[in-house]
């Protein structure tokens, strides 16, 4: 095989995440020539409405996956963190690449360093759930307001006035080498991260043997523990994308430890967790996770989001 196509969407984060990957197999692979597919996703279309009002980022998915069930790509390039917990079931991931920073982005002006900084009644933009609710928690006196868009997109609504300060994923400011815009890396242990954050993973079709020994080069089996014992805790939350769900999980030696939260979207109320396992339970840790969550309340606050998202 010595061409290889790659659907991706069509912004400048995901080129530079379907180019990154091109770039690594044809330097892994002599001979193999990369063509990209950019394509406009539905998610990329409905911006003027918030996410888990239009469906959640499972929209900015399955244009692509259309493309690998009908041939016209071979692989597709994703952030983790819009890919749903269930694929069709002649596709599957079978490539999780080295983890980039997880954590959230304060970006603002000069007048605030830090979160603890932002003035009273400061408008933050963010178009998360998740980092709704815990700004909520942590700041109940800022406004935070919905925003849609593109990295780009998004500073420039900053800089043109319309925001006091935004949050991003410092990943996504890093690859575009935005990283100078961020004014704090946000620790986990204050702003949990989405589930799969900072991590990209490939998709194909089953059983495509040639394309899964081209792409396996680029797999990283320490990302691929710690993003599954997230996509477990989701899966077993029954969360989707598009709610405030929040899950970490590191090595620690031959250890995985996982955080996570579920919370409600004023933030007033927060259930947290926390658990460790070895490394090969991953599955079962973020299982088990989501179990501790569920029975100190988090099914009815999923509940509440499901029917305020209706």
């Amino acid at each position: 095989m010595n061409r290889l196509r790659i659907a991706t969407r069509h912004s400048p984060l995901a080129m530079w995440q379907a180019r990154h990957v091109a770039a690594a197999l044809e330097a892994a692979h002599t001979g193999l020539g990369c063509e990209l597919l950019p394509m406009r996703t539905q998610g990329d279309r409905l911006l003027d409405a918030p996410l888990a009002k239009v469906g959640g980022k499972g929209l900015f998915v399955k244009e692509l996956e259309s493309a690998l069930l009908d041939g016209r790509a071979d692989i597709a390039v994703h952030s983790m963190k819009d890919v749903p917990v269930h694929l069709p079931e002649a596709l599957h991931l079978p490539v999780v690449m080295a983890r980039a920073d997880p954590r959230d982005a304060l970006v603002c002006g000069a007048a605030a360093a830090v979160l603890e900084e932002l003035p009273p009644g400061a408008r933050v933009g963010t178009s998360s759930l998740r980092r709704r609710c815990q700004l909520k928690a942590l700041r109940p006196d800022l406004r935070v307001m919905n925003l849609r868009g593109g990295v780009d997109t998004r500073l420039g609504k900053l800089d043109a006035g319309e925001f006091d300060a935004i949050l991003l994923a410092c990943a996504g400011l890093d690859r575009l080498q935005r990283g100078d815009r961020i004014r704090e890396r946000i620790a986990v242990q204050r702003l949990l991260p989405a589930i799969g954050q900072g991590a990209m993973g490939i998709e194909c079709r089953r059983g495509d043997g040639a394309v899964e020994a081209l792409i396996a080069v680029l797999h990283d089996a320490a990302s691929e523990a710690c993003v599954g014992a997230e996509r477990a805790l989701n899966e077993r939350l029954e969360g989707g994308c598009q709610v405030p769900v929040a899950g970490h999980a590191v090595l620690e030696g031959d250890a995985l430890y996982l955080r996570a939260l579920v919370a409600s979207l004023d933030g007033t109320r927060v259930i947290r967790h926390a658990a460790r396992a070895p490394r090969a339970q991953y599955r079962t840790l973020g299982a088990e996770v989501a179990e501790v969550l569920l029975a100190r309340g988090a099914g009815a606050i999923l509940r509440e989001v499901y029917a305020s998202a209706g």
